[in-house]
């Protein structure tokens, strides 16, 4: 009787496992690899297929461009295992590359079977994807386990054609193999342009061999590193330069094919005709003013020349030279010639620049950058190229055939389109990377703004300006790095990873297919790749979002956390949370002035540096409505249109709970709701020097009882030095108790002043809480 028991028992054991066994088949079969850019259609199978010693690559013989590819992959095989994949040889597997021209370009088809894995593409470029997306599944680093690839069936395309990453490798130089890596990143998430910013104020980072003085002088410079980058004192005669390097032609020759033997196309940028005082201290006669200087030390432009002078033609020779030479060593469609941030007031004092705007019609500087860059066009177009440049070549009118990178906001890039212009989206918010992406406490200091990894993942490159047939001169997007702030390998990968994935997924993945919560889970195993190469990453923005909104009187707050499956906990008290504070499920009613702080929990664990903290002050313009006479910029909304009344103070940040103006004054009407006696009323301004932000020239205040007849309360002109760099001003105005339902604010919007890069030209203006009592 025992004996049939045990028998039983064991049978039911047996058939346990084989039951949990063909569970754990299914739910493998079932969850979709970790695959960024998600795929336009993947289909899981039952099953793997193992690489292993058995495994060969296969192609036609005929098809030799494929053989770069082959290698690659066998490469990367073997580096994580030890396996020596044979091309073209019979094995019992077979990873097979086939090309069918009927696939769309940069498209493929890849087919994993357990005997068999097949990609099929138009050209090399989509074999190519197609492996990416197979070594997403397989171990990041050597290992001794199975590389398996789940069986599936994948048919996937890019989006846009520009997919791109750039890197300032002028205000701080990264070398040859630095930039191998980020090639590799970038390759690893089927990112096709790199954007190679190699000229700019701070340092020449490209041998021109005509021209030897340009990386024996302009690429290198004293760096007093101890010093805020914007503060840096220009250098003094005798000083002995301290920081630099260059490419010479044969580093950049093996980094373009290294890029190509990825399916990158280096676009190197030649920064004209601003930004080049490496090249004027190099070569001072190409200046306005001729005179000898230094290289740029860091952000402080005080009595310096960085324009080419556009009166001269010996600069056109000599522009014309060095392209010359560029050309030779990159052999990308677009050529980028700059032209961002001219300060065009030495154009304005020198008579050889004056001299050409007449014998040309010109009729202002804007125009003379016009003429420049159409010239310099011009040259490009004579030897097969494009030029693509920054929005600013828009001023004074577009070259003919010029491309517009769109970087202060899209509103460039949508005036370029309809004038059917090629466009690459890459505006500030969310696309430069040199920005915050959490914190910033505890983050690694950036230049300023906040472009979390979810702000880069909801970029839309279309904007909704643009109908169908403009739309399509849209190429693409970009993710920008300027490095004033970025001076090593570890901060430079931090910044990059993983907003980088981020964006590749919105230029290479459908819109419809985009989705938040499940890159998010996808980004983990990204994340434990990342630690396992040694890269350093950002983990992600923990810090949790307080958003309130203000309507009726009423204000409510909204707590948001990023953080995969985090929860938030809150105290309005001012003491910092815990796990057993308050757990946010609904919005927030804030009632009286109090200080609600916040923080993301994961995993039993508060997250973050420190808890998000926000003050809120009840004041009698609280919840009313606001309305503005000129609108607020698309890129500053802060919170809404009811910002100004929503309790909250802007702080330093130049992108959260302000309000922006450019070009306008701001003019806002508030309705209390009701009439209210009040005797005070301020509104807070922010300068930020460095970001072209400024306090307002004035400030009046008026009041009415039934908003068509106002009484001016006061007008107040601004006390502040225009350039101090960092201000928070509040103008107030006292005055005797009255009664008042509508108030009415006008702030005068400033010029950059004298000395400032953009001098002359309008600022910001950046207002925060109307305060009313």
């Amino acid at each position: 009787m025992n004996s049939i028991i045990k028998q039983t028992v064991m049978a039911l054991r047996s058939s346990i496992l084989v039951f949990l066994l063909l569970v754990s088949v299914l739910m493998k079969a079932q969850q979709q690899p970790s695959i960024i850019p998600k795929p336009v259609d993947l289909k899981m199978g039952n099953g793997y297929f193992t690489i292993d010693g058995n495994t060969a690559i296969q192609y036609k013989k005929s098809q030799k461009d494929l053989k770069a590819t082959a290698d690659f992959f066998a490469s990367y095989i073997k580096n994580i295992s030890g396996f020596s994949l044979k091309s073209n040889k019979a094995a019992a597997k077979k990873v097979e590359f086939v090309i069918e021209k009927d696939i769309q370009e940069e498209g493929y088809q890849l087919n994993v079977s357990p005997t068999a894995i097949v990609i099929k593409a138009s050209s090399p470029k989509g074999i190519f994807y197609g492996i990416q997306s197979i070594l997403q599944t397989l171990p990041a680093i050597r290992t001794n386990a199975a590389l398996e690839v789940p069986v599936m069936q994948v048919n996937d395309y890019p989006r846009f054609k520009w997919r791109g990453m750039h890197l300032d490798v002028s205000r701080h130089f990264f070398g040859p193999e630095m930039i191998k890596e980020y090639i590799d990143l970038m390759a690893s998430y089927k990112i096709n342009v790199f954007h190679w910013h190699l000229v700019d104020d701070q340092g020449w980072r490209i041998e021109i061999k005509k021209y030897p003085k340009l990386t024996e002088i302009g690429a290198w410079r004293v760096d007093n590193i101890n010093l805020n980058w914007r503060e840096r004192p220009q250098a003094k005669e005798g000083e002995k330069p301290t920081y630099g390097g260059f490419y010479t032609q044969d580093q950049i020759k093996e980094i373009v094919k290294y890029a190509a033997d990825r399916n990158i196309t280096i676009v190197p940028e030649i920064e004209m005709p601003g930004h080049v005082a490496s090249a004027i201290a190099s070569y001072p006669q190409l200046s306005c003013t001729q005179q000898p200087q230094l290289p740029l030390t860091g952000g402080n432009y005080t009595n310096m020349s960085s324009n080419y002078c556009a009166g001269n033609e010996e600069v056109f020779s000599f522009l014309q030279d060095v392209l010359s030479e560029v050309l030779i060593l990159f052999p990308s469609t677009y050529i980028h010639l700059g032209g961002d941030e001219v300060d065009k007031a030495p154009w304005k004092k020198c008579p050889r620049c004056q001299a050409r705007m007449k014998a040309e019609g010109l009729k202002d500087e804007d125009e003379l950058q016009s003429y420049f860059m159409k010239r310099m066009e011009k040259f490009i177009i004579s030897n097969n190229r494009k030029m693509i440049g920054w929005d600013e070549i828009l001023e004074g009118g577009l070259a003919p055939e010029a491309a517009v990178m769109s970087w202060r906001g899209e509103a460039g890039g949508i005036e370029a389109a309809k004038m059917k212009h090629n466009v690459v989206m890459t505006p500030g918010s969310p696309c430069y990377f040199d920005h915050y992406q959490a914190g910033p406490e505890g983050e690694p200091f950036a230049i300023g703004g906040f472009n979390t990894v979810k702000k880069v993942y909801d970029y839309e490159p279309i904007p909704k300006e643009l109908n169908a047939e403009d739309e399509k001169y849209v190429l693409g997007a970009q993710g920008n790095v300027w490095t004033e702030f970025i001076t090593t390998t570890e901060h430079l990968e931090y910044m990059v990873l993983p907003r980088m994935a981020a964006l590749a997924e919105v230029i290479w993945s459908p819109k419809e297919n985009k989705n938040w919560d499940n890159f998010n889970e996808r980004l983990q195993y990204h994340f434990k790749g990342y630690g396992q190469k040694g890269l350093r990453y950002s983990p992600g923005n923990f810090t949790v979002n307080i958003k309130p909104s203000s309507q009726n009187g009423q204000l409510l707050v909204n707590l948001y956390s990023e953080a995969l499956n985090g929860e938030i906990r809150y105290t309005t008290d001012g003491t910092e949370p815990t796990l057993q504070s308050e757990k946010y499920e609904q919005p927030i009613a804030i009632k009286s002035s109090l200080v609600l702080k916040a923080s993301t929990v994961v995993d039993g664990q508060i997250k973050g540096v420190q808890a998000a903290k926000q003050n809120f002050v009840m004041h009698k313009a609280i919840g009313s409505s606001v309305k503005y006479t000129n609108p607020v910029s698309e890129y500053y909304l802060a919170d809404g249109p009811n910002s100004l009344t929503d309790g909250v103070r802007g702080g330093n940040a130049t992108g959260k709970y302000w309000h922006g103006f450019s070009g306008n004054d701001m003019i806002a009407t508030v309705d209390l709701g009701e009439t209210k006696p009040i005797k005070n009323i301020s509104l807070g301004f922010l300068q930020n020097y460095g970001s072209w932000i400024f306090l307002p020239q004035s400030v009046k205040f008026e009041v009415s009882t039934d908003g068509t007849v106002f009484t001016e309360i006061k007008t107040i002109n601004n006390p502040i030095d225009i350039n101090q760099k960092t201000v928070l001003y509040d103008f107030s105005a006292a005055f005797t108790q009255q009664k008042v339902r509508y108030i009415r604010v006008t702030a005068k919007n400033n010029l950059c002043p004298p000395g400032h890069s953009g001098a002359g030209k309008s600022g910001w203006l950046f207002v925060d809480e109307i305060i009313a009592d």
